[in-house]
């Protein structure tokens, strides 16, 4: 975080700045390397020219000189391939080193962490926690709990009163009388009008009381 505020560390300014400089060698020594080709390739064409003119010491010159261009040639893909392997070590040193420092920044931030999250407070949380969810259950028993003439009440006492309660109106129902079924229709035959039957003397008395109840 404050590498990001404050800027890169010294030590990744330095390595990049180092590899701007082994590229700008680089390149440097690839201008170089191309120029040594075109004079050794000039110093062949003129080697050429001088063995058509039969001038043999020109020729050998000639080549002399390209013998020269090339180990020069030579040399500077030796010093190309020293400067890559340079970068490449550079930049995994770079790699390392980033690698390095973030952990660090990681395994810092990790301690602070811990640091404000004791494990001392952690268990006194929860023992705050544990202390308000019990005080909470008491205060909800508390005000179930039935106050006044209603706690005065005793269980046993109401549910013996419901019991007779009940055994009375099963008795009730016990002691109704049964519903008479009623009299099956008497079939009369076509074209005969039904005879009224007679009484007998219990059933007019009976008749005679239901009627004077009636009034």
């Amino acid at each position: 975080m404050f590498n990001r505020l404050f800027g890169k560390p010294k030590q990744e300014t330095n390595a990049v700045t180092t590899l701007d400089k082994l590229n700008e060698t680089l390149e440097m020594l690839e201008k170089k390397e191309k120029v040594l080709l075109k004079k050794a390739a000039a110093e062949v064409e003129k080697a050429k020219e001088f063995t058509r003119g039969k001038n043999k010491r020109a020729a050998i010159q000639c080549l002399k000189r390209k013998r020269l261009y090339e180990q020069q040639i030579e040399q500077l893909g030796n010093f190309q391939l020293r400067i890559h392997d340079q970068m490449i070590m550079l930049e995994g040193a770079k790699a390392t080193t980033e690698t390095v420092d973030a952990l660090r920044t990681g395994a810092a931030a990790m301690k602070a962490m811990q640091k404000a999250t004791n494990i001392d407070d952690v268990d006194k949380t929860m023992d705050e926690i544990n202390e308000q969810t019990e005080n909470m259950k008491q205060i909800q028993e508390a005000l179930s709990t039935p106050i006044g003439a209603a706690a005065d009440f005793d269980e046993d006492e109401l549910e013996a009163e419901l019991e007779e309660l009940e055994g009375a109106e099963l008795e009730e129902q016990l002691l109704q009388p049964a519903t008479t079924a009623p009299a099956a229709p008497v079939q009369v035959p076509a074209g005969k009008k039904p005879v009224p039957q007679k009484r007998t003397a219990e059933e007019e008395e009976l008749a005679n009381l239901q009627a004077e109840m009636a009034l």
